[in-house]
Order: C-alpha cells, then structure tokens, then sequence
C-alpha cells in the first residue's frame, strides 16, 4: 500500500492556516472527535473502529491535530494548547460549523476541555475519554510514552502499556504504528512536544479548576479501570468538578477504551448525543 492509498489520509483543508488532515463520514449533526498524544498516532488510528458506527447517525470529523498524522508541520510551531484550541476552532470555521459536539481521548479530552472553556458557545455536548486537563503526578507509563524514541521494540512496549488485554497488541500492529512513528517530520514533531522533565507537561495541558467547575455542558466522561497511562482519579476529579456530568468506569478495560469496548463505547456515546438529538 502506498501512503496516498493509506486510510489514515483523509481530506485536507487549511485550518488556522494549517493544512489539516482530517476524516469527515456521516450526515447529520457534527461530532469533532479529538485524538490522544502516543507515538505514530492519527486521527483514523484512534478512532477508526467507532467512527463508521457514530456516523451512521451524525457528521463524524476527526482531524489530525499540528504535530500528529499527516497534518502539516511548520518549521518552528510551537505546540502549544493555544495553537491546538486554535487549529479547531479553524477547522470548524473552515468546515461552516457553528457548534459541535466533542469527543476527546487523553490529550485530546484535554484539548477538548479547553476548547470547551474558552469556546463554550461552539460546544453542545462534550464526551471525555481517558482525559487529561487537570493536574496530576506523571504516571511511570505516561513518561514512557511521551519519552518514546523509534525502534520496534520500544513501540510495543509502549503498547502494552495502553491495553488491559495484551491480545489487542499484536506484533503486527507494533509495527504498523513503528513505522507510523518513524515517517518523516514525526519523530521530530513528536520530541519537540513533550521533552523531559515531563511533569511540566501534564501542568500545561490542565485547565483551572475554577473553569472546569463553570461548564455549562452536558458531559460524559469514560474511562478504563485499569488504566495505566492516565489515573481513573483523572476522571472521577472531573465529574466532581463538572455539575453536568455522569461517568462511566469500563471494568478489564486500559487506556484504549474505544479500542478495547469499541461496541460499547460506540452505543454509549450514540445514547448520550442522541439525547441532545431529540430536544
């Protein structure tokens, strides 16, 4: 397979002046679904298996964030959580969408927060995954990740890290995503956003908690028990922050939520914005 035959390419389009790589699937009312930080990610890595299922009843969006996939990569971009708020809101500008709502996984459950806080008007329901955006001690696993340098071997030990169940992660899928993360401009991209001491890093992504505390939005947040990359204590601080929230906890389930209970993940999420459908 070449890469223009790669399913990870999707559309482009110039969003806050990026040329964006993103997956656009379904009719109906937009779902901007917003991926996490690991190495050889992608927009259609993350969420290829739920997307198909979710845009069967609404617009389905996912784009690659700056730094991540096949979006363009500017000498000297600073990432930043102002460049990344910036890229989506763009990218909703671009596409003529008025409001969305919003998926985030990890450091996208982060991004999503913010664009949340500083955009509320462009959200109506917001579903965070696994999500980062408040403070925490660095997990050994999530050093790792963000710390990961190219070779097989440290690529499928940073998958095991991801999944409960070992069996998702095959040696096949290692190195799809090895090679993924050795593409070029990727790597480079990749250790300019999260360089070691890395705890700095989980304070930038936070939002304040006086901001999380004044969501207006409807809120759905999952995650993994078993978790190791980002602490379930994560999630359980934002249902205590958000007033509008109700969380749910997968049992035998790790970082890879949408991965590991695609099915259910799929119906869950369907369920939540199929409420907001009918008002």
């Amino acid at each position: 397979m070449t890469l223009e035959q790669s399913p990870e390419i999707g559309k482009n389009i110039v969003a806050a002046e990026l040329r964006t790589n993103y997956h656009d699937q379904g009719q109906g009312f937009p779902l901007l679904m917003i991926h996490g930080s690991g190495p050889g990610v992608s927009a259609y890595a993350n969420w290829r298996l739920v997307m198909p299922v979710l845009a069967k009843s609404r617009r389905v969006i996912a784009p690659d964030m700056a730094g991540f996939g096949f979006t363009e990569r500017p000498e000297g971009m600073a990432y930043t959580m102002d460049a990344w708020v910036k890229q989506a809101v763009g990218l909703m500008d671009a596409l003529d969408l008025e409001q969305v709502d919003l998926v985030g996984n990890s450091f996208g459950g982060a991004l999503s927060l913010a664009l949340s806080i500083r955009h509320p008007q462009r959200v109506r329901r917001l579903v965070l995954m696994g999500a980062a955006g408040v403070d925490f001690e660095i997990t050994p696993a999530l050093d790792a990740i963000w710390g990961y340098t190219p070779s097989f071997e440290n690529m499928r030990q940073v998958m095991d890290m991801f999944a409960y169940d070992r069996n998702l992660v095959t040696d096949e899928l290692a190195q799809l995503r090895y090679e993924a993360s050795k593409r070029p401009g990727f790597q480079e991209s990749y250790a300019a956003m999260f360089p070691a001491p890395r705890q700095r890093w989980v304070a930038a992504l936070a939002s304040r908690d006086e901001e999380i505390r004044a969501l207006p939005h409807e809120t759905l947040i999952i995650h993994g028990r078993e978790d190791q990359v980002l602490p379930l204590s994560n999630s359980i601080r934002l249902h205590e922050l958000i007033l509008n929230s109700q969380l749910h906890v997968f049992g035998r389930c790790g970082h890879w939520t949408q991965i590991e209970h695609a099915a259910r993940f799929a119906q869950l999420v369907g369920n939540f914005l199929a409420e907001a459908d009918a008002t």
